[in-house]
Protein backbone atom coordinates (compact mmCIF):
# COMPACT_ATOMS: atom_id res chain seq x y z
CA UNK A 1 0.00 0.00 0.00
CA UNK A 2 1.12 3.68 -1.05
CA UNK A 3 2.19 5.88 2.40
CA UNK A 4 -0.25 8.30 3.74
CA UNK A 5 2.28 11.08 2.73
CA UNK A 6 1.71 10.32 -0.98
CA UNK A 7 -1.54 8.10 -1.29
CA UNK A 8 -3.89 10.43 -3.47
CA UNK A 9 -7.27 9.52 -2.31
CA UNK A 10 -6.51 10.95 1.17
CA UNK A 11 -4.97 13.60 -0.27
CA UNK A 12 -8.52 14.66 -1.90
CA UNK A 13 -10.43 14.25 1.28
CA UNK A 14 -7.61 16.54 2.97
CA UNK A 15 -8.20 19.37 0.79
CA UNK A 16 -11.84 18.72 0.75
CA UNK A 17 -12.16 18.90 4.20
CA UNK A 18 -9.82 22.31 4.09
CA UNK A 19 -12.37 23.62 1.59
CA UNK A 20 -15.29 22.89 4.00
CA UNK A 21 -13.24 23.87 6.84
CA UNK A 22 -12.72 27.48 5.26
CA UNK A 23 -16.26 27.64 4.08
CA UNK A 24 -18.21 26.75 7.82
CA UNK A 25 -15.51 28.97 9.34
CA UNK A 26 -16.97 32.32 7.77
CA UNK A 27 -20.65 30.91 7.05
CA UNK A 28 -21.43 30.34 10.93
CA UNK A 29 -20.58 33.83 11.49
CA UNK A 30 -22.41 35.80 8.50
CA UNK A 31 -25.45 33.54 8.99
CA UNK A 32 -27.17 35.23 11.71
CA UNK A 33 -25.58 38.60 10.61
CA UNK A 34 -27.77 38.55 7.02
CA UNK A 35 -30.62 37.17 8.58
CA UNK A 36 -30.83 39.79 10.93
CA UNK A 37 -30.05 42.19 8.05
CA UNK A 38 -32.71 40.97 5.53
CA UNK A 39 -35.59 41.39 8.85
CA UNK A 40 -35.84 38.51 11.11
CA UNK A 41 -35.76 38.87 14.29
CA UNK A 42 -33.52 37.23 16.95
CA UNK A 43 -35.79 34.69 18.00
CA UNK A 44 -36.25 33.78 14.49
CA UNK A 45 -32.56 33.62 14.33
CA UNK A 46 -32.12 31.26 16.85
CA UNK A 47 -35.07 29.30 15.89
CA UNK A 48 -33.03 29.02 12.16
CA UNK A 49 -29.87 28.03 14.84
CA UNK A 50 -32.26 25.11 16.41
CA UNK A 51 -33.65 23.74 12.90
CA UNK A 52 -30.60 23.89 11.18
CA UNK A 53 -28.64 22.00 13.93
CA UNK A 54 -31.58 19.19 13.54
CA UNK A 55 -31.40 19.06 10.24
CA UNK A 56 -27.93 18.70 9.96
CA UNK A 57 -28.06 16.06 12.70
CA UNK A 58 -30.97 13.66 10.74
CA UNK A 59 -29.02 14.26 7.57
CA UNK A 60 -25.80 12.88 9.20
CA UNK A 61 -28.11 10.40 10.83
CA UNK A 62 -29.28 8.92 7.08
CA UNK A 63 -26.20 9.12 5.45
CA UNK A 64 -24.67 7.11 8.09
CA UNK A 65 -26.83 4.22 7.46
CA UNK A 66 -27.58 4.30 4.17
CA UNK A 67 -23.96 4.72 3.46
CA UNK A 68 -23.37 0.75 3.66
CA UNK A 69 -25.94 0.59 0.24
CA UNK A 70 -24.38 3.25 -1.96
CA UNK A 71 -21.56 3.95 -3.96
CA UNK A 72 -19.26 6.49 -1.25
CA UNK A 73 -18.14 8.37 -4.52
CA UNK A 74 -21.84 9.43 -5.53
CA UNK A 75 -22.49 9.47 -1.81
CA UNK A 76 -19.61 12.84 -1.26
CA UNK A 77 -20.77 14.30 -4.83
CA UNK A 78 -23.95 14.66 -3.43
CA UNK A 79 -22.90 16.30 -0.12
CA UNK A 80 -20.67 18.66 -2.44
CA UNK A 81 -23.91 19.61 -4.53
CA UNK A 82 -25.70 19.68 -1.79
CA UNK A 83 -23.08 22.34 -0.24
CA UNK A 84 -23.30 24.35 -3.70
CA UNK A 85 -26.98 24.48 -3.47
CA UNK A 86 -27.12 25.57 0.62
CA UNK A 87 -24.87 28.77 -0.97
CA UNK A 88 -27.23 29.65 -3.82
CA UNK A 89 -30.25 29.62 -2.06
CA UNK A 90 -29.56 31.68 1.05
CA UNK A 91 -29.23 34.73 -0.47
CA UNK A 92 -32.08 34.52 -2.78
CA UNK A 93 -34.70 33.60 -0.03
CA UNK A 94 -35.87 36.19 2.25
CA UNK A 95 -39.01 34.99 4.08
CA UNK A 96 -39.07 32.72 7.20
CA UNK A 97 -40.78 29.54 5.34
CA UNK A 98 -37.97 29.16 2.75
CA UNK A 99 -35.15 30.25 4.88
CA UNK A 100 -35.87 27.28 7.65
CA UNK A 101 -36.26 24.95 4.70
CA UNK A 102 -33.14 25.73 3.21
CA UNK A 103 -31.83 26.14 6.93
CA UNK A 104 -32.91 22.24 7.45
CA UNK A 105 -31.80 20.65 4.43
CA UNK A 106 -28.78 22.85 3.79
CA UNK A 107 -25.09 21.95 4.94
CA UNK A 108 -23.86 25.10 7.57
CA UNK A 109 -23.86 23.28 10.72
CA UNK A 110 -24.00 26.15 13.76
CA UNK A 111 -22.60 24.23 16.03
CA UNK A 112 -19.29 24.16 14.12
CA UNK A 113 -18.42 20.80 15.28
CA UNK A 114 -18.00 17.36 13.67
CA UNK A 115 -21.69 16.93 12.27
CA UNK A 116 -22.98 16.91 8.26
CA UNK A 117 -23.19 14.41 5.93
CA UNK A 118 -19.88 14.16 4.71
CA UNK A 119 -18.07 13.30 8.11
CA UNK A 120 -19.07 9.79 8.43
CA UNK A 121 -18.26 9.20 4.83
CA UNK A 122 -14.92 10.69 5.43
CA UNK A 123 -13.99 8.75 8.12
CA UNK A 124 -15.35 5.69 6.80
CA UNK A 125 -13.33 6.42 3.37
CA UNK A 126 -9.76 7.68 5.41
CA UNK A 127 -9.75 4.43 7.83
CA UNK A 128 -10.31 2.37 4.42
CA UNK A 129 -7.59 3.92 2.92
CA UNK A 130 -4.90 3.94 5.32
CA UNK A 131 -3.19 0.86 7.02
CA UNK A 132 -3.91 0.47 10.85
CA UNK A 133 -0.65 2.26 12.17
CA UNK A 134 -1.00 5.30 10.07
CA UNK A 135 -4.92 5.65 10.99
CA UNK A 136 -4.46 7.85 14.29
CA UNK A 137 -1.69 9.59 11.98
CA UNK A 138 -4.19 10.27 9.38
CA UNK A 139 -6.88 11.23 11.95
CA UNK A 140 -4.51 13.88 13.56
CA UNK A 141 -3.67 15.69 9.98
CA UNK A 142 -7.32 15.55 9.08
CA UNK A 143 -8.56 17.27 12.60
CA UNK A 144 -5.42 19.41 12.04
CA UNK A 145 -6.53 20.89 8.65
CA UNK A 146 -10.22 21.21 9.94
CA UNK A 147 -9.48 23.72 13.10
CA UNK A 148 -6.55 25.71 11.37
CA UNK A 149 -8.90 26.29 8.01
CA UNK A 150 -12.22 27.06 10.20
CA UNK A 151 -9.81 29.62 11.99
CA UNK A 152 -8.76 31.21 8.61
CA UNK A 153 -12.63 31.13 7.69
CA UNK A 154 -13.52 32.93 10.81
CA UNK A 155 -10.86 35.63 9.47
CA UNK A 156 -12.40 35.72 6.45
CA UNK A 157 -16.28 36.72 7.99
CA UNK A 158 -14.74 40.45 8.68
CA UNK A 159 -14.51 40.79 4.46
CA UNK A 160 -18.00 41.84 4.34
CA UNK A 161 -17.17 44.75 6.79
CA UNK A 162 -14.36 45.72 4.49
CA UNK A 163 -16.24 45.05 1.67
CA UNK A 164 -18.74 47.97 2.86
CA UNK A 165 -16.18 50.22 3.91
CA UNK A 166 -15.31 50.61 0.28
CA UNK A 167 -19.04 51.32 -0.70
CA UNK A 168 -20.28 47.88 -1.24
CA UNK A 169 -23.78 47.35 -0.04
CA UNK A 170 -23.82 45.11 3.07
CA UNK A 171 -26.50 42.68 2.01
CA UNK A 172 -24.61 42.86 -1.36
CA UNK A 173 -21.03 41.84 0.69
CA UNK A 174 -23.04 39.27 2.58
CA UNK A 175 -24.79 37.44 -0.55
CA UNK A 176 -21.38 37.53 -1.95
CA UNK A 177 -19.60 35.27 0.93
CA UNK A 178 -22.71 33.01 0.26
CA UNK A 179 -21.88 32.65 -3.50
CA UNK A 180 -18.05 32.22 -2.37
CA UNK A 181 -19.36 29.24 -0.02
CA UNK A 182 -21.18 27.57 -3.08
CA UNK A 183 -17.90 28.20 -5.19
CA UNK A 184 -16.06 25.99 -2.55
CA UNK A 185 -18.71 23.40 -2.71
CA UNK A 186 -18.09 22.91 -6.29
CA UNK A 187 -14.34 23.00 -5.94
CA UNK A 188 -14.71 20.10 -3.20
CA UNK A 189 -17.05 17.78 -5.67
CA UNK A 190 -14.27 18.34 -8.11
CA UNK A 191 -11.82 16.55 -5.62
CA UNK A 192 -15.09 13.94 -4.60
CA UNK A 193 -15.21 13.28 -8.63
CA UNK A 194 -11.57 12.02 -8.32
CA UNK A 195 -12.28 9.68 -5.79
CA UNK A 196 -12.71 5.56 -7.42
CA UNK A 197 -15.86 4.13 -7.51
CA UNK A 198 -16.40 1.57 -5.32
CA UNK A 199 -16.51 -1.82 -6.88
CA UNK A 200 -18.67 -3.83 -4.83
CA UNK A 201 -21.59 -5.05 -5.71
CA UNK A 202 -25.28 -5.14 -4.88
CA UNK A 203 -25.42 -8.22 -3.71
CA UNK A 204 -22.46 -8.20 -1.76
CA UNK A 205 -23.50 -4.85 0.49
CA UNK A 206 -24.38 -5.65 4.17
CA UNK A 207 -28.45 -5.70 4.96
CA UNK A 208 -27.56 -3.89 8.40
CA UNK A 209 -25.41 -0.79 8.37
CA UNK A 210 -24.82 -1.97 12.68
CA UNK A 211 -24.23 -6.05 12.74
CA UNK A 212 -21.56 -7.31 15.42
CA UNK A 213 -19.94 -4.07 16.49
CA UNK A 214 -24.01 -2.51 17.54
CA UNK A 215 -23.62 -2.25 21.39
CA UNK A 216 -19.87 -1.18 21.59
CA UNK A 217 -21.36 1.97 19.32
CA UNK A 218 -24.27 2.40 21.25
CA UNK A 219 -22.09 2.47 25.01
CA UNK A 220 -19.63 4.66 22.58
CA UNK A 221 -22.13 6.50 21.63
CA UNK A 222 -23.76 7.50 25.24
CA UNK A 223 -20.28 7.70 26.58
CA UNK A 224 -19.29 10.43 24.35
CA UNK A 225 -23.16 11.97 25.07
CA UNK A 226 -21.63 12.47 28.80
CA UNK A 227 -18.55 14.02 27.53
CA UNK A 228 -20.13 16.50 25.47
CA UNK A 229 -22.95 16.97 27.63
CA UNK A 230 -19.88 18.40 30.47
CA UNK A 231 -18.61 20.11 27.81
CA UNK A 232 -21.42 22.07 27.33
CA UNK A 233 -20.96 23.53 30.57
CA UNK A 234 -18.30 25.94 29.62
CA UNK A 235 -18.57 26.37 25.65
CA UNK A 236 -16.29 29.47 24.70
CA UNK A 237 -19.19 32.05 24.83
CA UNK A 238 -19.76 30.91 28.75
CA UNK A 239 -16.03 30.82 29.60
CA UNK A 240 -15.80 34.36 27.79
CA UNK A 241 -18.80 35.22 29.70
CA UNK A 242 -17.08 34.14 32.98
CA UNK A 243 -13.97 35.69 32.49
CA UNK A 244 -15.54 38.81 31.56
CA UNK A 245 -17.74 38.84 34.38
CA UNK A 246 -15.16 37.82 37.34
CA UNK A 247 -11.62 39.62 35.87
CA UNK A 248 -13.45 42.59 33.81
CA UNK A 249 -10.88 40.75 31.02
CA UNK A 250 -11.36 43.36 27.60
CA UNK A 251 -12.45 42.40 24.32
CA UNK A 252 -9.12 42.13 22.98
CA UNK A 253 -7.55 40.42 25.74
CA UNK A 254 -10.07 37.52 25.46
CA UNK A 255 -9.54 37.75 22.01
CA UNK A 256 -6.08 37.16 22.11
CA UNK A 257 -6.28 34.47 24.94
CA UNK A 258 -8.74 32.34 22.46
CA UNK A 259 -6.68 32.92 19.52
CA UNK A 260 -4.09 31.79 21.37
CA UNK A 261 -6.52 28.28 23.04
CA UNK A 262 -7.48 27.64 19.75
CA UNK A 263 -4.09 26.97 18.39
CA UNK A 264 -2.97 25.05 21.32
CA UNK A 265 -5.82 22.88 20.64
CA UNK A 266 -5.23 22.56 16.65
CA UNK A 267 -1.55 21.63 17.52
CA UNK A 268 -2.16 19.03 19.94
CA UNK A 269 -3.81 16.46 17.38
CA UNK A 270 0.00 15.22 15.85
CA UNK A 271 0.84 15.16 19.67
CA UNK A 272 -1.95 12.75 20.40
CA UNK A 273 -1.09 10.66 16.99
CA UNK A 274 2.52 10.47 18.30
CA UNK A 275 1.14 9.73 22.18
CA UNK A 276 -1.43 7.20 20.82
CA UNK A 277 1.25 5.09 18.95
CA UNK A 278 3.66 4.51 22.59
CA UNK A 279 0.45 4.35 25.30
CA UNK A 280 -2.38 3.31 23.17
CA UNK A 281 -5.69 5.12 22.10
CA UNK A 282 -7.75 4.29 25.00
CA UNK A 283 -5.01 5.74 27.03
CA UNK A 284 -4.37 8.90 25.35
CA UNK A 285 -7.79 9.77 25.47
CA UNK A 286 -8.33 8.91 28.79
CA UNK A 287 -4.89 10.39 30.25
CA UNK A 288 -4.71 13.51 28.18
CA UNK A 289 -8.79 14.19 29.49
CA UNK A 290 -8.08 14.34 33.46
CA UNK A 291 -5.83 16.76 33.85
CA UNK A 292 -7.21 19.49 31.58
CA UNK A 293 -10.44 18.77 33.68
CA UNK A 294 -8.50 19.41 37.44
CA UNK A 295 -7.32 22.37 35.73
CA UNK A 296 -10.68 23.26 34.85
CA UNK A 297 -12.12 22.52 38.45
CA UNK A 298 -8.89 24.50 40.06
CA UNK A 299 -9.82 27.84 37.93
CA UNK A 300 -13.09 27.88 39.07
CA UNK A 301 -11.58 28.63 42.96
CA UNK A 302 -8.91 30.59 41.72
CA UNK A 303 -8.72 34.72 41.94
CA UNK A 304 -5.65 35.36 40.22
CA UNK A 305 -6.12 36.69 36.46
CA UNK A 306 -2.89 35.42 35.55
CA UNK A 307 -3.06 31.61 37.03
CA UNK A 308 -6.75 31.51 35.60
CA UNK A 309 -5.57 32.13 31.97
CA UNK A 310 -2.62 29.79 32.27
CA UNK A 311 -4.73 26.56 33.84
CA UNK A 312 -7.13 27.58 31.23
CA UNK A 313 -3.69 27.58 28.24
CA UNK A 314 -3.02 23.96 29.57
CA UNK A 315 -6.50 22.78 29.13
CA UNK A 316 -6.40 23.88 26.01
CA UNK A 317 -3.03 22.38 25.05
CA UNK A 318 -4.17 18.61 26.05
CA UNK A 319 -8.33 18.39 26.44
CA UNK A 320 -8.51 18.04 22.22
CA UNK A 321 -6.32 15.82 22.06
CA UNK A 322 -8.90 12.41 22.65
CA UNK A 323 -10.47 13.89 19.10
CA UNK A 324 -8.33 12.04 16.70
CA UNK A 325 -7.79 9.35 19.19
CA UNK A 326 -11.72 8.91 19.61
CA UNK A 327 -11.99 8.97 15.62
CA UNK A 328 -9.79 6.58 14.72
CA UNK A 329 -10.83 4.14 18.05
CA UNK A 330 -14.15 4.25 16.63
CA UNK A 331 -12.97 3.31 13.18
CA UNK A 332 -10.84 0.43 14.12
CA UNK A 333 -13.02 -1.55 16.81
CA UNK A 334 -16.16 -1.68 14.01
CA UNK A 335 -16.08 -3.90 11.25
CA UNK A 336 -15.78 -1.69 7.75
CA UNK A 337 -19.19 -1.98 6.43
CA UNK A 338 -20.34 -0.30 9.79
CA UNK A 339 -18.13 2.99 9.77
CA UNK A 340 -19.99 5.11 8.42
CA UNK A 341 -23.26 3.85 10.86
CA UNK A 342 -20.86 4.20 13.82
CA UNK A 343 -19.14 7.31 12.80
CA UNK A 344 -22.82 9.19 12.73
CA UNK A 345 -24.29 7.55 15.60
CA UNK A 346 -21.40 8.83 18.01
CA UNK A 347 -21.41 12.18 16.62
CA UNK A 348 -25.06 12.80 16.62
CA UNK A 349 -26.04 12.46 20.31
CA UNK A 350 -23.04 14.27 21.03
CA UNK A 351 -23.88 17.13 19.12
CA UNK A 352 -27.37 16.83 20.45
CA UNK A 353 -26.18 16.62 24.04
CA UNK A 354 -23.99 19.49 24.08
CA UNK A 355 -26.86 22.10 23.02
CA UNK A 356 -28.49 21.07 26.41
CA UNK A 357 -26.15 22.01 28.95
CA UNK A 358 -25.13 25.68 28.29
CA UNK A 359 -28.75 26.18 29.19
CA UNK A 360 -28.22 24.81 32.78
CA UNK A 361 -24.76 26.71 32.76
CA UNK A 362 -26.90 30.56 32.33
CA UNK A 363 -28.16 29.62 35.44
CA UNK A 364 -25.68 28.48 37.14
CA UNK A 365 -23.19 31.94 36.23
CA UNK A 366 -25.89 34.05 37.85
CA UNK A 367 -26.37 31.88 41.05
CA UNK A 368 -23.78 32.56 44.22
CA UNK A 369 -20.74 30.96 43.03
CA UNK A 370 -20.42 31.93 39.26
CA UNK A 371 -18.01 28.89 39.21
CA UNK A 372 -20.11 26.16 39.63
CA UNK A 373 -20.35 25.29 35.71
CA UNK A 374 -16.62 24.81 35.17
CA UNK A 375 -16.63 22.80 38.47
CA UNK A 376 -19.34 19.97 37.19
CA UNK A 377 -18.46 20.45 33.74
CA UNK A 378 -14.42 18.64 34.73
CA UNK A 379 -16.13 16.36 37.15
CA UNK A 380 -18.38 15.28 34.68
CA UNK A 381 -15.60 14.53 32.14
CA UNK A 382 -13.41 12.88 35.04
CA UNK A 383 -16.54 10.40 35.02
CA UNK A 384 -16.25 10.28 31.62
CA UNK A 385 -12.94 9.28 31.64
CA UNK A 386 -12.92 6.77 34.03
CA UNK A 387 -16.02 5.05 32.72
CA UNK A 388 -14.37 4.83 29.23
CA UNK A 389 -11.29 3.57 30.94
CA UNK A 390 -13.24 1.12 32.74
CA UNK A 391 -15.40 -0.06 30.00
CA UNK A 392 -13.03 -0.43 26.78
CA UNK A 393 -9.08 -0.57 28.38
CA UNK A 394 -9.42 -4.31 27.01
CA UNK A 395 -11.30 -3.74 23.34
CA UNK A 396 -8.10 -3.10 21.77
CA UNK A 397 -7.71 -1.45 18.15
CA UNK A 398 -5.60 -3.71 15.14
CA UNK A 399 -2.78 -2.10 16.03
CA UNK A 400 -2.31 -2.38 19.49
CA UNK A 401 -2.83 -6.63 19.46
Amino acid sequence: MASVKTRPDVQYLYAARALRGFGDGFAIIILPVYLLAIGLTPQQVGIVASVSLFGTAALTLIVGFVAPHFDLRNLFLAGAILTVVTGLSFPVVDTVAPILLVAFVGTINPSAGDLGMLIPLEHALLTQETEDRDRTRVFARYSLIGALTAAAGSLAAAVPELLASRGMPELGALRLMFYGYAVLGLLAALLYGRLPRDQMHAADRPKSSLGPSRMIVYKLAALFSLDSFAGGFVVQSLLALWLFQQFDLSLAAASVFFFCSSVLSAFSFPVAAWLAKRIGLVNTMVFTHIPPSICLIAVAFSSNLTLVLALLLVRSALSQMDVPTRSSYVMAVVTPPERTAAASVTAVPRSLASSVSPAIAGFMLAGPFSGLPLVVCGCLKIAYDLALLGMFRHTKPPEEK
